[in-house]
């Protein structure tokens, strides 16, 4: 039976990669997991030890430091450096171990902050990056070319065959609600949920409300990454090129921040006035994903925006209070 390594499976996307192999079929003693407490994957030595001693034959490198803007620009050291050693560490060892197939997952921020839009996967490095999140976006670039450069020196001679995955905004079951390290959907749910349980009579939300988002629900995104980790690798390689190998994933769909908080407040049954301080930063203007690539090769969003907001409200009810 192989054996599957999901990096970093308490996060969101990693716990739904988990949720769906196990859905899929897969048995449990299959699907390897390590927590943060008993393999630290910034330290080399410790990842080399524990690929060495597991030998998986599928790795989703899942694991990352994120945040939002707030947490980007607060802490751009650690969001590069961690990142960096993280991904380094694990292609490395895998590559040491003998592991054939690996998915990295990256993020829509490596594209130019004025890409043309829809954001295409040959838009990579053709411009300057969001200034707010570059270091984060620094390192999701170099995993990808990690994964290029061991597929030309490594792949005929050794079938190494490592993939990337560049997912737009994500959320879902698993997300973070920090009221000030999350992202843009699990702060509002935060903070609207908050405004309605106070009685508050308004909310206030960062930047002018006029950027642009993609949403995709974390179970699509984990639904693709198994269909991208699974595709004929024949197939894979007619569609992409050795070094522009990334294939984004997105619903295809975008919204304003200001449409946004008016359709998470609807759901919630708030009915405040909703204020936008254009005195904090928007980022970037709008960020939408070509996902034309990955549709040819078999693979569609299947939920919705509302649909998938309101699984999101459930999941922080019951995680959160």
């Amino acid at each position: 039976m192989p054996k599957i390594f999901v990096a970093g499976h308490r996060g969101m996307v990693g716990s739904a990669i988990v949720r769906q192999l196990l859905a899929g079929g897969m048995a449990a003693e299959q699907v390897i997991t390590r927590d943060r407490n008993s393999l630290d994957l910034v330290n080399q030595a410790a990842v080399r030890a524990f690929f060495e001693q597991e030998r998986p034959d599928q790795v989703y490198l899942a694991a990352a430091k994120v945040g939002g803007i707030f947490a980007n620009n607060s802490f751009p050291a650690e969001f590069i450096y961690e990142n960096l050693m993280i991904e380094a560490n694990i292609i490395e060892a895998a590559f040491r171990a003998g592991t054939k197939k690996l998915l990295f997952l990256g993020s829509s921020c490596i594209y130019p902050r004025m890409a043309p839009q829809p954001m295409r996967e040959d838009a990579l490095m053709t411009g300057p990056l969001e200034s707010t999140n570059e270091p984060y976006a620094i390192a999701k670039i170099a995993g990808i070319k990690l994964c290029e450069s061991y597929n030309r020196q490594y792949g005929q001679s050794d079938g190494v065959d490592y993939r990337s995955a560049m997912p737009t905004n994500l959320y879902g079951p698993g997300d973070n609600y920090h009221p000030e390290n999350s992202h843009v959907i699990p702060a509002l749910l935060r903070r609207f949920h908050e405004a309605k349980v106070n009685h508050s009579p308004s909310v206030s939300i960062w930047g002018t409300g006029t950027p642009m988002r993609e949403f995709l629900y974390v179970d699509d995104m984990a639904a693709a990454c198994i269909h991208i980790m699974n595709l004929d690798r024949a197939v894979y390689d007619k569609h992409t090129l050795p070094m522009l190998s990334h294939i984004n994933v997105g619903c295809g769909i975008d919204i304003t921040i200001n449409e946004l908080a008016h359709t998470i407040a609807r759901i919630m049954g708030y009915d405040g006035v909703i204020h936008f301080d254009p005195s904090k930063p928007d980022g970037t203007p709008r960020k939408l994903m070509d996902s034309g690539r990955l549709n040819s090769l078999g693979w569609q969003a299947k939920i919705g925006l509302e649909d998938g907001l309101r699984r999101a409200y459930d999941d922080f009810l019951k995680n959160t209070y």
